[in-house]
């Protein structure tokens, strides 16, 4: 079979809703400054669908810094990769800044978060190392497992005993191969909210020999006593061997980085081909970086009030009996039940009636005949926002309930 002729038989699991989602629930285009109202399809929406928790993406201060960044340097440099032309000392302050931050002895700054993942497992383990991992892991931890030469196992999610269970088989395996374990978990699930279990992680430490690696992409900013994550927030960063997180969210930027013991850090440097055959961020992202990092040292008072939007939108939620499943953090999913062509006619209703936007998540995601409403609370959004959005949410429960929303196909505004 020709390959094209392959691709266009099989869409994929997105791709076959092009026809009819594209513009609208793919790729829809939110214009307009970053903030919690923006403009989708020439009307003003309410916008919970941008992970800018701290409100740090129209920060004046961070505008200001970034303007000035791109006009000294521009976007070009440095140029070429940091291992052959592209080091800096401003890319090695900020790698010792976020070391310093994340409790860490050393950090490596990485260009994407998702690009920089799936290199740092790949230049972590061999064929005789075992990696195991939770079953929600996001895109990312999945792709870096997949090019894993070695054995794997995976943990229903959160789901400790089942933890032992392979870290048992990997063991097993490692006293052959003479391996060693990696196992790899999230600080916040950033699709439900919830945390990965490291304090129970960390403790089967007295039992199996393993190195623990933790994306907290959602909990850097957002966690802890002075936003250090979610190894901060359950105090226990130091049972945390590689600690990931990226400046996508809280930092609403772009670029990431591992945190770890120098030794650890110095050969990721010297053996991630992401970084290794890639430029170098780019200068005035690096003093955003900074500058953003700064702010969230020195101005708590933004995650204060993000965590006051976000209790007063989940308290909202459940006292109208709308289930957001076990959320412990900013995400905040609501799970309706109803097929997809419901779902797209809940999302159309919130769009185009109560002006909200959020993104909407359905089967292969979750489970058939579940709806996931994915909220994202910001600093920036007002208790006002809150009172809507909460309202209009349990009108569209409601109707949904009542078979408002059941329909052969869906609305007719995208046709």
């Amino acid at each position: 079979m020709d390959i094209f002729d392959k691709i266009t038989k099989n869409r994929g699991p997105l791709g076959q809703y092009q026809q009819i989602g594209h513009g609208y629930f793919l790729f829809p285009k939110l214009e307009g400054q970053i903030h919690p109202r923006m403009q989708f399809r020439g009307k003003e929406v309410l916008n919970w669908s941008l992970n800018n928790y701290l409100g740090l993406a129209n920060h004046p201060e961070v505008r200001k810094v970034d303007a000035e960044a791109a006009a000294e340097y521009g976007l070009g440099y440095p140029m070429g990769a940091r291992m052959m032309s592209g080091q800096t000392s401003k890319h090695e302050e900020l790698e010792n800044q976020l070391a310093d931050f994340a409790g860490k002895k050393d950090a490596f700054l990485l260009n994407y978060g998702y690009q920089g993942m799936v290199s740092i497992i790949d230049a972590l383990v061999n064929r005789n190392d075992v990696i195991v991992y939770d079953s929600e892991s996001h895109a990312c931890i999945l792709d870096g497992v997949r090019l894993h030469m070695g054995k794997r196992f995976v943990y229903p999610h959160n789901n400790i005993k089942n933890l032992e269970k392979g870290l048992e088989r990997a063991a097993n395996i490692v006293a052959e191969t003479k391996g060693g374990i990696l196992v790899i978990t999230e600080g916040v699930f950033g699709m439900a909210g919830d945390l990965g279990k490291l304090k129970n992680i960390i403790a089967l430490k007295d039992r199996f020999s393993f190195r623990l690696l933790v994306d907290d992409a959602h909990g850097f900013g957002t966690m802890g006593k002075n936003g250090a994550g979610t190894g901060e927030h359950y105090d226990v960063q130091n049972g945390v061997d590689l600690y990931f997180a990226t400046f996508a969210k809280a930092m609403a930027g772009i670029g990431a980085f591992i945190a770890a013991d120098e030794n650890v850090v110095n050969y990721l440097r010297y053996n991630m081909r992401s970084q290794t055959f890639a430029k170098a961020l780019p200068m005035p992202m690096v003093i955003g970086a900074l500058k953003r990092l700064e702010l969230l040292r020195t101005q708590p008072e933004l995650r204060t009030r993000l965590w006051t939007i976000v209790k007063a939108l989940q308290e909202g939620f459940r006292s109208k009996g709308l289930n957001m499943g076990n959320t412990e953090s900013p995400v905040t999913p609501v799970f309706l039940s109803g097929s997809v062509n419901e779902a797209t006619n809940v999302v159309i209703d919130l769009r185009e009636n109560h002006h909200i936007f959020c993104s909407m998540v359905v089967y292969p995601v979750v489970p058939k005949d579940v709806i996931m409403l994915r909220i994202i609370p910001t600093s920036v959004h007002t208790l006002d926002d809150v009172a809507y959005t909460v309202n209009a949410f349990a009108e569209v429960q409601e109707k949904l309930k009542a078979g408002k929303y059941a329909s052969d196909k869906i609305a007719s505004l995208l046709g």
